[in-house]
């Protein structure tokens, strides 16, 4: 990833609210029968997504690993 990436990814990260992240894990859990961290993981994994996408996806991981949904 070069550095402009980079950097658009950290400011997409400061952009995600609670709220977006709730929503973002029930559409998540809706696709996935009920899997949130394991959508949102392939998700992230199959790549593609916009920085703003890539953060809400993260914010969604952190999300789930504090609930202790590992």
């Amino acid at each position: 990833m070069n550095g402009f990436m980079r950097f658009l990814n950290a400011v997409g990260e400061g952009s995600v609210g609670p709220a977006e992240v709730k929503a973002e894990a029930w559409a998540l859990g809706g696709r996935y029968r009920g899997e949130v961290l394991e959508g949102a993981r392939s998700e992230l994994a199959a790549g593609g997504n916009s920085p703003h996408r890539t953060a809400l996806l993260k914010a969604v991981v952190r999300n789930q690993l504090a609930a202790g949904k590992a």
